[in-house]
């Protein structure tokens, strides 16, 4: 069926919406693809639904093409599975709750592990069913504290979330390795350019871990690789390389030194240069930063304590997925008073540790490694603190920013830095969920077998989103022929009936060749629909204009922007070979 732009409900925008922050929303609203309901909750309109359901559809080919099922499951979910496993208390406020007339506690699925777990217990008891995949395209909710960027990063998204059952674990990295080829091969079909980095399993539990960035200014995920290796990691993931340890052996007696007004690392080491102390640099320092965490379920907060280096800053992200789930929060004013030895720009290691504050630091921070840090007395610090000598972490942590020009964890070459959107993340959950529930089969020995699991997820609306950041220019969308809403735009631009006659001739032999056809038959002037042709992004458009007289239309490349006359009487075979091809 030929799609009449003169019937199609749509509406485009000259002007960008106030809120839109990244080039995807921008456009998607513009182009009349989607439209804001409230924060982070977006319709999906005619040209947006077409697009969505091509994603859909790629997703679909390639999770059938490694014998996976699709199922469906509710996303209004009860509560129990969810207990049973801690992640009801472990999402914290990122999980839709809500009561049932009766007061029952319900949930809107976030992801399925547990329910999916649940359905195979119900059906499968044997060695002889497993293995087996199966998966679900499906609305998610997630409770997003600070909804963004369109659909990027919404309240209520599409997903397609798989999972593989196996009875050991060899089975489980074979299923493994099935999903990442093919989710390879679908970003491929979908044209994105993505990178696949280590990453942490946070609320989801398991071992190995992998997540699939599409690259990206405006993402949110920072990722970093190496220059001489195939190393890439989510700055999350990255472990630090730790120094030998040395001994503590002959080194100086630490001093307390009075340092006025030196709260912060940059003017500590001005101090100690000004006074001539021997050569400090802010990699000399350890810098004490006060967190306070609370497990999820739980209403009290703990003091934490965190050393790193005074070079570096503490990351946020990094220090929260190392302590998932636990929430995490920098101390305020308050707490600062409500414990009077906590010294506010002079803490050092004695106080916290003699106080019951739990303390870690950075690997770097070893044996034998000798700092300047805060004496826990206002305008003080101490000189030669010996790490393993006058005091004893009570842990590591990852927690310091990661940067361009560190070591990479595999010991070749150097860490370059980049941002990138996630599209896809693959887990081994191993037992987790299984365990849960008691989900055995029994094996060919006559014993019962705990079943392993590995969860693969999609984000198929936020795919959508990375086409689009990835795919545009200064005029519009440009998407990729597979994913697009349709193959050809044909623009009529002119208003005789010559020209009009001759579009419609055009459009009606490529729609019975197969072809989707968009048809610009509006009663506006040639710029305008020039103009929403370039912003809809369809890849191909034909103009069908006063060169018929001579015999010709021309064919524009959407991506590259070139045109090409052809004749009006081949253009049809033309079109169906480009399409194919």
């Amino acid at each position: 069926m030929i799609t009449r732009m003169s019937t199609l409900f749509l509406r485009t925008l000259r002007e960008d919406p106030a809120d839109a922050e990244v080039p995807s929303h921008r456009l998607l609203v513009r182009a009349g693809y989607v439209r804001r309901v409230a924060p982070g909750i977006y319709s999906w309109l005619p040209l947006g639904l077409r697009v969505l359901h091509n994603v859909e559809r790629i997703v679909r080919e390639e999770m059938d093409a490694i014998g996976a099922q699709e199922i469906h499951l509710p996303a209004l979910l009860p509560k129990e599975p969810y207990e049973q496993t801690n992640r009801w208390t472990e999402y914290g406020p990122n999980m839709f709750r809500l009561r049932d007339r009766k007061g029952g506690d319900y949930l809107l699925g976030p992801t399925h592990e547990e329910l999916f777990a649940q359905t195979v217990k119900g059906e499968y008891n044997s060695y002889r069913d497993f293995p087996v995949y199966l998966y679900q395209i499906q609305t998610k909710y997630r409770d997003e504290e600070r909804p963004r960027a369109g659909i990027l990063r919404g309240r209520e998204f599409v997903m397609k979330d798989s999972y593989s059952f196996d009875l050991d674990d060899d089975g489980l990295r074979s299923s493994y390795e099935r999903h990442r080829g093919a989710y390879i091969r679908l970003f491929d079909r979908v044209g994105l350019r993505y990178v696949i980095v280590a990453a942490t399993s946070g609320a989801m539990g398991g071992s190995a871990s992998e997540e699939f960035l599409a690259e990206s200014i405006t993402g949110e995920d920072t990722f970093v690789r190496s220059t001489e290796s195939g190393f890439a990691a989510n700055v999350e993931a990255v472990t630090t390389p730790a120094p030998a340890a040395g001994s503590v052996e002959g080194k100086p007696a630490a001093e307390v030194h009075h340092t006025p007004d030196t709260p912060t690392i940059e003017t500590l080491v001005d101090f100690l240069d000004s006074s001539g102390e021997r050569g400090f640099t802010a990699a000399d320092t350890l810098k004490n930063v006060l967190v306070k965490t609370r497990q999820p379920g739980t209403r009290e907060w703990e003091l934490l304590a965190v050393g790193v280096p005074g070079d570096r800053e503490v990351d946020m992200k990094r220090l929260e997925a190392a302590l998932e789930p636990a929430e995490v929060e920098l101390l305020e004013d308050a707490d600062f008073a409500a414990n009077p030895f906590l010294v506010k720009g002079y803490v050092g290691p004695k106080a916290v540790q003699d106080n019951g504050v739990r303390y870690l630091v950075d690997p770097r921070i070893v044996t034998g490694t000798a700092w300047v840090t805060g004496a826990d007395k206002a305008d003080h610090h101490v000189v030669d603190l010996v790490c393993g000598r006058d005091f004893t972490p009570d842990g590591t942590v990852e927690a310091a920013d990661v940067r361009e020009g560190d070591p990479s964890p595999d010991g070749n070459g150097t860490l370059e830095a980049a941002r990138g959107i996630e599209i896809g993340h693959i887990f081994q959950l191993g037992r987790k969920y299984t365990d849960a529930i008691s989900l055995d089969a029994l094996g060919q020995d006559g014993k019962p077998k705990r079943v392993t699991m590995g969860s693969y997820g999609v984000g198929v609306s936020r795919m959508i989103a990375a086409i689009a950041e990835q795919h545009h220019d200064s005029s519009g969308l440009v998407w990729p022929r597979e994913v697009a809403p349709a193959d050809v735009h044909v623009v009529v631009a002119g208003k005789d009936d010559t020209v009009r006659e001759g579009a419609e001739r055009i459009s009606a032999e490529l729609d019975e060749a197969g072809v989707r056809v968009i048809l610009d038959d509006r009663g506006v002037s040639p710029g305008v629909k020039f103009a929403d042709a370039e912003l809809v992004g369809v890849p191909t458009i034909v103009v069908v204009g006063k060169g018929l007289t001579k015999g010709v239309v021309e064919v524009k490349d959407r991506a590259t922007g070139e045109g090409t006359e052809v004749s009006a009487d081949s253009v049809v075979g033309h079109l169906v070979g480009l399409v194919r091809s």
